[in-house]
């Protein structure tokens, strides 16, 4: 019996000693609980976001028009460049005329 109740000291040492793990394993479980919901709320608020902003939430389809604005836009800069240079042998021209 005493075998019995050395063993029985030890498993409730071990269980007090385990306690504390637990209760910070608990607390890291709510914590992050808290995280993943408010994670969420703001993943939801940026899909709403982009539907209203893009019309769609789809990531290819945002990454799509990115890539279409950004074309879009290399093509302008260069458009810009050509009328530039336009203007500037024109001016060229007009000031060989005088």
């Amino acid at each position: 019996m005493t075998n019995l109740t050395r063993l029985e000291s030890d498993n409730l040492r071990r269980l007090e000693e385990m306690r504390s793990t637990f209760e910070k394993l608990r607390a890291e479980r709510i914590r992050a609980e808290g995280e993943v919901e408010r994670l969420t709320r703001e993943l939801e608020q940026a899909r709403e976001h982009a539907r209203a902003e893009f019309g769609t939430d789809d990531e290819a389809a945002i990454r799509q028009l990115i890539e279409d604005a950004s074309a879009q836009n290399a093509k302008r800069v260069e458009e810009f460049g050509a009328a530039l240079r336009d203007i500037e042998a024109r001016l060229k021209q007009l000031g060989g005329e005088r």
